[in-house]
């Protein structure tokens, strides 16, 4: 390990990285090295053969997509091989957020069988969609499913299902897009000369599955640290016109594209489609050759963004007031919370920020437009929402979802009983939880923050979870300047000006943060210790090395 440089030496080392063979594959991704053989899904075979024959022989194919910023995405993907070959014997189908809600739906599916389609295949979505697919497959339409999700105890009977947590993939924690990409990666590999498609064609759909991977926050190892690196790579090249049209919009130089802009910025506004209004207003962005209709989509996301954010204000405000009316809600374990005019689609959001502000876990719920009762929810840590739903089943006509979120359905008559049985079964699942406590990579003084040291720190990117940015902690450092800004007006961020005793000086950004926001209070002219990452800018042109604030204590 000697060959690398201190830092990142230590970095490496801190995260079990200990051999200069494990740092080569790390720091250096490589496609044919990194990426397993897609014939190691279990269904790979048959799903490539189904694809084929279908087309081959003419037949209508459906591509129903799960409605945010992995199925999406995800959707493209094998649109753009349908493209490749030159078949236009397709269509995309995205169901709505609010009036169908996730998964597959039997109106749709007889729709379809209406329309003569032979072949379906899902994105992120079906593998428990048991009733959904018996009656496809009543309907004469063979289903391939490709998703990423945790299976029920039954399986649906699928024509072929391509999901690595039912067989044996190497890599249990694909994203839904990261599936169907290596489902087009079989079917080049095994069509691929028949339609006389250039070996490594399937690279350029990176940009996609890349940019699913970052959004749906798996693991960035493996060969999902593969597809993001690459990801990444494409994006900045990609010349999709929507893509290119969003960046321009938030100011972003996409040849400087980074996970935090995908983070931030893109996968917000991709999402804002579903949460606040059609969510094939987000695949018709990413998917059309069209600069003008580009422009036109990308105006309308931006705008709907904004309303998003103003709704998800207004429900917080309405949350803060319901936990001051009833304080014994910050005892319990599970907090049931809702409202009938509350938007299911930015319940997900709202999940996640009661979450994080008050510890908990949380089943938010509102009323779809066709009457029903859904939400999302959100688990500390403690939980997994998923087994907490199953052992209180009763109570929901649906539920699915990752480790800590989900999404759910429940009876009418049953909500007002929902959080007094979670808390029950919360005892029956629940595991012992590691507090909130910051653990820091490096101890440095002001003067490590440099280029040379960001361009090495760099060489680890792209970050995410289980690859966080290396956090530093920079001791007794005085604050010398605080400063207020917002695109809103000022007070809704920090600029903090740190120094230390070697006369290194710092600027540091906290955003959505005021003095009371870190476990110790700042003000100016006081000393503190300051956990935070480097951070490269390029706003408006300017490029600025500074840190971003992870804790001050």
């Amino acid at each position: 390990m000697h060959q690398y440089p201190e830092l990142l030496r230590t970095i490496l080392e801190k995260r079990g990285i200990k051999t200069p063979a494990k740092a080569e594959i790390f720091l250096n991704p490589d496609y044919n090295r990194d990426f397993h053989n897609p014939f190691l899904m279990k269904d790979m075979e048959k799903a490539c053969v189904k694809l084929f024959e279908t087309i081959e022989n003419r037949e209508k194919i459906i591509i129903y997509a799960d409605y945010d910023c992995d199925g999406i995405p995800g959707a493209v993907v094998l649109e753009d091989l349908l493209k490749k070959i030159g078949y236009t014997n397709y269509e995309i189908y995205i169901p709505g957020r609010n009036s169908e809600g996730y998964g597959l739906n039997l109106s749709a599916i007889k729709e379809f069988a209406k329309k003569g389609v032979k072949l379906l295949v899902t994105v992120d979505l079906g593998i428990t969609a048991v009733s959904e697919i018996a009656q496809a497959e009543v309907d004469g339409i063979d289903v391939i499913i490709t998703d990423h999700h945790l299976p029920h105890d039954i399986l649906p009977r699928a024509y072929a299902i391509l999901n690595p947590k039912t067989d044996d993939y190497p890599e249990k924690i694909l994203c839904g897009a990261g599936v169907v990409f290596k489902l087009v990666q079989g079917f080049v590999k095994k069509y691929g000369e028949f339609y006389k498609i250039n070996t490594g064609w399937e690279k350029w759909l990176l940009d996609m599955a890349g940019l699913a991977t970052l959004s749906d926050l798996v693991p960035l190892t493996g060969e999902n640290r593969a597809i993001a690196y690459f990801g990444i790579k494409v994006l900045r090249k990609s010349p999709r016109p929507g893509l290119q049209k969003l960046l321009a919009k938030m100011n972003i130089e996409q040849k400087y594209l980074t996970e935090d802009d995908i983070g931030f910025m893109i996968t917000p506004r991709l999402n804002a489609a579903s949460r606040m209004d059609d969510p094939m207003r987000a695949y018709e962005l990413l998917s059309t050759n069209d600069e003008v209709k580009a422009g036109t989509i990308t105006d309308h996301l931006s705008k709907i963004n904004d309303d998003r954010k103003t709704m998800v204000a207004g429900i917080m405000r309405e949350v803060h007031k319901k936990f001051e009316k009833s304080p014994m809600r910050e005892k319990k374990d599970v907090v049931v919370i809702g409202n009938p005019k509350w938007r299911v689609g930015v319940l997900g959001l709202v999940a996640g920020k009661i979450s994080d502000e008050y510890k908990k876990t949380v089943f938010v719920w509102g009323k779809d437009e066709n009457d029903l009762i859904k939400g999302s929810c959100r688990s500390e840590g403690s939980v997994s929402v998923v087994e907490l739903m199953a052992e209180t089943s009763e109570f929901f006509m649906e539920f699915g979802g990752h480790e800590f979120a989900g999404g759910f359905t429940v009876h009418n008559d049953k909500i007002h009983f929902l959080e007094e049985a979670l808390s029950f079964s919360f005892d029956k699942v629940r595991r012992n939880r590691m507090e909130d406590k910051i653990i820091y990579d490096i101890k440095s003084d002001l003067g490590a923050v440099n280029m040379k040291n960001w361009r090495e720190i760099e060489k680890m990117a792209p970050f995410g979870l289980a690859n966080p940015k290396p956090i530093f902690l920079f001791e007794n450092v005085k604050i010398e300047d605080i400063k207020k800004f917002g695109k809103n007006g000022p007070g809704e961020h920090l600029e903090i000006t740190f120094s230390d005793t070697g006369k290194g000086k710092v600027k540091a950004i906290s955003f959505f943060s005021n003095s009371e926001s870190f476990e110790k209070p700042i003000a100016e002219n006081i000393n503190a210790d300051l956990l935070a990452t480097f951070e490269l800018s390029r706003f408006r042109g300017k490029v600025e090395l500074r840190l971003r604030v992870e804790d001050i204590v």
